[in-house]
């Protein structure tokens, strides 16, 4: 009996607690505390819902469909490139025809020869250039009329490059990688090729050859203080070597590599805009650096945390060295094609003038006639490539096949390779919590 007055005691006032939540509740409501009920929906929204037998969902058909046929992907989006193209004396011809077969109206292109090519061959290619139909009409082919000195192993190539780079950046927003190229190049695919095996790369990968193992380079181009005249002269002479010699570097790792690269637009901005200081410096370290080509990008790139993760170790080049190596490269001949090709390669040097090998090229594998272009989906008008069609039309040859399948090696042994690293980093500092 005692318990039930207990119970009833705390009745009453249990009954006007509930009461006066639910007037507060109400009020509340009305007054815009709560704005809506979707607020209220989001809180419990992270909690699964269930539905019990009698009750329907009215978007449960709809779901399934959606299940059985997902949302088809984002379109792909066309990659483009930025070209450098650049010569020397007696370059005109081989210079031409190089940027013929490459040519795509998506891409923009930079074309030099070198002070001490002659006036008049100057005068021409600004003259081909201007005359070019589908050139004027697409606007992306570009001469630097006012020529640039540039000395073999010296830092003068390094500037040349950077300043193609500065004009591409100017000249267009829209590309995505940079690509450095000589006359005595050619490419063993074709611009589709290129930019159907592009077009589902990330954006920020960087193709640059590289190594931080010296070798016979540590004595022979990293400790000798060199000069280059074409930094004060007019005419051309070779680097010389001055007095004294100095030690390796400690506030950087130097690496060296191949002079060509394919550099993402990102690192380009980097290099010429220079946030940090680091561009600055080794561009100035280089200076007086043997065959500075070989080692600026390289050491730029791997010394920047947030680029070193971007570089695959490749230049997308096939160059045939001769045993010794020499100081060129093998000079590629028609015996070397099939060899070339095997690679999977984009591009490869050096040829001679119209040498017969690029007459097979151009016609197994880039489908190109002579003094064309070489042709791809954008071509339209007759005769075939006269004019621009839709320059986003690709049609990929079988040379799209082997530059994808030699990409695609590269990256996973880049990819390979950070894994290792990190996994070496985060057992030394294992070690070093441990105390070991």
């Amino acid at each position: 009996m005692g318990y039930l007055n207990v119970e009833k005691k705390w009745l009453f006032p249990l009954v006007m607690s509930s009461v006066l939540c639910i007037i507060l509740l109400a009020t509340s409501l009305n007054m815009g505390l709560i704005s809506s009920l979707h607020s209220i929906n989001s809180i419990f929204s992270i909690f699964p819902s269930r539905l019990s037998a009698n009750e329907t969902n009215p978007v449960f058909a709809e779901s399934k469909i959606t299940q059985l046929f997902p949302p088809p992907p984002p379109p792909v989006v066309v990659p483009r490139f930025a070209y450098l193209i650049s010569g020397s004396r007696g370059d005109l011809e081989k210079l031409w025809r190089t940027l013929k077969a490459l040519y795509h109206p998506l891409n923009q292109y930079v074309v030099h020869l070198d002070l001490e090519s002659l006036a008049e061959e100057r005068l021409q290619l600004a003259s081909r250039v201007q005359n070019e139909t589908m050139f004027v009409e697409v606007g992306n082919v570009h001469m630097i009329t006012k020529a640039n000195m540039v000395t073999y192993r010296g830092p003068t190539m390094v500037a040349n490059t950077l300043h193609a780079c500065a004009i591409l950046l100017k000249k267009s927003k829209d590309w995505d990688w940079f690509i450095n190229l000589s006359a005595s190049d050619y490419p063993l695919v074709t611009q589709d090729d290129l930019l159907y095996t592009f077009s589902t790369l990330d954006r920020n990968l960087n193709f640059i050859e590289h190594t931080s193992q010296l070798g016979w380079k540590e004595d022979k181009r990293a400790m000798p203080l060199i000069m280059d005249p074409g930094l004060y002269l007019s005419v051309k002479k070779d680097i010389f070597f001055v007095s004294p010699r100095r030690t390796l570097p400690t506030a950087f790792k130097l690496f060296t590599g191949s002079a060509w690269m394919v550099l993402s637009r990102s690192f380009v901005e980097y290099c010429i805009w220079g946030w940090d200081n680091l561009p600055r410096t080794l561009l100035m370290y280089y200076t007086n650096f043997v065959s500075s080509p070989e080692g600026y990008f390289q050491t730029v790139v791997c010394n920047e945390p947030e680029y070193a993760k971007t570089v695959v170790n490749h230049d997308l080049h096939y160059i045939s060295w001769d045993f010794p190596p020499k100081q060129h490269p093998h000079t590629l001949t028609i015996n070397d094609t099939s060899t070339m090709i095997q690679s999977g390669a984009a591009f490869a040097r050096k040829f001679r003038q119209d040498d017969p090998a690029l007459d097979k090229i151009d016609k197994e594998l880039l489908r190109r006639k002579k003094k064309g272009f070489t042709p791809g989906g954008w071509c339209a008008g007759s005769p075939k490539c006269s004019k621009v069609g839709n320059p986003t039309k690709l049609k990929p040859s079988p040379g799209a096949q082997r530059l994808r399948r030699l990409v695609a090696r590269q990256i996973l042994t880049a990819k390979s390779a950070i894994i290792l690293i990190t996994n070496v980093m985060l057992v030394t500092v294992v070690k070093i919590d441990d105390g070991a």
